[in-house]
């Protein structure tokens, strides 16, 4: 007899006989032994209606009161399916979040979970009932009672939330596509379907698919170890399981708030190779990467920063003992990619630096929360430690500095994030740095590249001539944290210009395209107070990404992915990476082109079609 909580989506039940047929699915699970809290989403569009609704009574509805009336969909299905399985004959009870005891912060539409009390929900489930549980909403612990919801994907969000509180054996999502597929079946109808992924790798696809899962229910399942599966709630499918590592035994309380980093990894067992001025335009990463690749060079960080006139910069990480045959390959391309259409722009430079440290902090705790990149770079900026190269993902921020403050950074960034003693990677003398998930040792082996994500909601921002010091990263990410704008990829340029005695660099970032504008001016606000150039934003981009634990150690995996975009003429405007990702930013009006090629290259497909039900 297994505990086992179900999720349903708004398409699963958007219809009296969709939660008749939830019904009967629930009914039979409950039949074969098992235990079942179920947590439910609005019926179809109903939330969509309220929102046109309150636009119509107010176009800056106040959010306190859009919580109240967003918060009364959930609570039509709960009845109705309870109603459901009672005429099954099934005992069952609904309850709101607030009913369940989902208590939150005190923050209208996007609160986070601080803990769940399970006593009333452990009653109903002990006397046999099904509990039918209203997602996406809580209560505030301020004394207050207030109603508040936590957000896009928060149905998601309460189900792995009530599965950890209650310690259940697994989450069952069901959804209107039979799991998670290699990419967005709307985008590509031969997407292929997965067996299993790990959490780390799911992270990392967050916008992956049809959506099927948001991030913050993934980082609930990664953080407290439930076992997830993707199912289709139309058919009888497997599904896909989502994996995740042991947990470490965290605490329920600030469920969703506490230790957003779990461990500080470091490598000294580093050099960086740096190509400067190589010409902005389609097939330099391929060319550069392609041939790397055949003198079986293994690449760490990738970055490319936003162009600079008609060039741009490339720079990669290596491990030392092969920085000579690193080194040697990009010498012998620089004078290939010069520019034949400008000859008076200069050749392309190669630099190399050696004694350089890779410092990270990990963790499925900093998915949207602006604050953590920016107290990482206050912490390595108190400690007096220059950033030479940034590269972030979903779970880790990773800065390359000098290998003889390595030390210093790594003590500073423990002490910052209360890391105890033994949780940070090294790298070199004996280890790998770094913790990715595996499946189970019966699994078949993964392929290299699991999916391929689009983001198309991304703006980019460029700062121009950024004073190359301690600290200036941590101004400018503080900054964003206190207006809450969450940053995605940061990319900061290698060329480095002295201007007025002051050494300079560009740093670029993407942050999602509604916070664009705001950031954009902000930032230009302070620009002269802090010595900054220009503030350059551009809402016309895209994001690819090709995500896989299997791609470590695969020189080349990122020279396939950027010559499938030159076969398609696709410029590459920005390029970072992390262990088991390489995301790469092109053109908007690219992007679907750009996903679409680079499935096919990794071969992806599947010999079935998905059809996404409307």
């Amino acid at each position: 007899m297994a505990l086992i909580v179900q999720k349903y989506g708004g398409t699963s039940v958007g219809s009296v006989e969709r939660i008749q047929a939830v019904a009967q699915r629930v009914y039979k699970t409950v039949k074969a032994g098992n235990s079942i809290v179920v947590v439910v989403s609005a019926m179809g569009k109903t939330t969509d209606g309220l929102v046109k609704l309150a636009t119509e009574i107010s176009p800056n509805p106040n959010r306190r009161e859009m919580d109240m009336l967003l918060s009364t969909g959930e609570q039509v299905t709960i009845a109705l399916l309870s109603m459901a399985l009672q005429e099954l004959g099934q005992p069952a009870i609904s309850m709101t979040g607030a009913q369940v005891g989902i208590v939150t912060e005190a923050e209208y539409s996007r609160a986070r979970i601080l803990h769940i009390e399970t006593t009333r929900l452990t009653r109903h489930i002990n006397e046999g009932k099904v509990v039918v549980v209203a997602g996406f909403q809580g209560i505030s612990s301020a004394g207050e009672m207030e109603i508040t919801t936590l957000g896009r994907g928060g149905s998601d969000t309460s189900a792995v939330a009530i599965a950890a509180a209650l310690r259940a054996n697994f989450c069952e999502i069901y959804t209107d596509v039979p799991g998670i597929l290699t990419t967005d079946p709307r985008l590509v109808a031969e997407a292929q379907l997965m067996d299993a992924i790990t959490c780390d790798e799911m992270l990392e696809l967050a916008s992956l698919g049809a959506k099927v899962l948001h991030p913050r229910a993934v980082e609930i399942a990664r953080n407290y170890g439930v076992p997830l599966v993707v199912r289709s709630s139309w058919t009888d499918q497997p599904g896909t399981w989502v994996t995740s590592a042991k947990p470490q035994g965290r605490s329920l309380i600030n469920l969703e708030i506490a230790r957003p980093v779990d461990a500080v990894e470091f490598d000294t067992d580093q050099a960086k190779v740096a190509l400067l001025r190589v010409p902005d335009k389609p097939g330099v990463a391929a060319r550069l990467f392609g041939e790397i690749s055949r003198q079986k060079v293994d690449v760490d960080l990738i970055i490319q920063s936003v162009h600079d006139g008609n060039s741009n910069d490339i720079a990669f990480t290596v491990t030392t003992p092969i920085l000579k045959r690193a080194e040697a390959v990009a010498t012998a391309i620089a004078p290939a990619l010069r520019s034949q259409s400008n000859p008076k722009l200069e050749e392309a430079e190669v630099m190399v630096e050696h004694n350089i440290a890779k410092v990270s902090i990990a963790g499925a705790g900093m998915i949207g929360r602006p604050g953590v990149a920016a107290k990482m770079f206050a912490t390595l900026a108190e400690a007096g430690v220059n950033i030479q190269m940034i590269s972030t993902s979903e779970v880790k921020v990773s800065c390359v500095v000098d290998a003889n403050q390595c030390d210093r950074a790594v003590l500073a960034l423990r002490t910052a994030f209360e890391i105890e003693a033994g949780k940070e990677g090294t790298r070199g003398q004996g280890g790998q740095g770094r913790i990715i998930e595996q499946t189970s040792p019966l699994s078949p082996p993964s392929p290299p590249v699991r999916g391929v994500a689009l983001d198309l909601n991304q703006a980019r921002l460029a700062i121009r001539q950024l004073p190359d010091r301690p600290g200036m990263a941590a101004k400018l990410f503080g900054l964003l944290a206190q207006h809450n704008i969450s940053v995605d990829m940061i990319i900061q340029s290698q060329r480095c210009r002295v201007i007025d005695g002051v050494p300079r660099r560009d740093i670029a970032f993407t942050v999602s395209r509604i916070d664009g504008e705001n950031a954009r001016e902000m930032l230009t606000q302070v620009a002269a107070e802090l010595g900054w150039g220009e503030v350059v934003l551009d809402s016309a981009i895209a994001k690819v990404s090709i995500v896989g634990a299997g791609m470590v150690g695969q020189p080349g995996i990122a020279a396939k992915m950027f010559e499938a975009l030159a076969k398609q003429q696709i410029n590459i405007q920005m390029i970072a990476t992390s262990e088991i990702k390489i995301s790469c930013v092109v053109a908007q009006e690219q992007g679907v082109k750009a996903l679409q090629a680079i499935h096919a290259a990794f071969e992806l497909a599947g010999s079935e079609k998905f059809v996404v039900p409307a």
